[in-house]
């Protein structure tokens, strides 16, 4: 059991470490927020961000999860 979760564990994390890295940065100087700020206006990669914000929340949690449950049965 414990070895199917720590399993389950190690995938969540690659897909929360992918996740993460394909976010754009939020915070990219004067010329980002500029360039970001004509990108929201015209729609650009705004849904795309959006989604990889829920996602990474969701896997950070099911991470969380997994964690306590792990330790608790170890």
């Amino acid at each position: 059991m414990v070895l199917a979760l720590t399993i389950l564990q190690v995938l969540v994390c690659i897909a929360l470490i992918a996740v993460v890295l394909l976010q754009s940065g939020k915070s990219a100087g004067l010329s980002g927020s500029i360039a970001g700020g004509a990108e929201v206006f015209f729609g650009k990669k705004k849904g795309m961000d959006e989604f990889l914000g829920k996602l990474t929340k969701i896997l950070g949690g099911i991470f969380f999860v997994l964690t306590l449950v792990i330790a608790i049965l170890q």
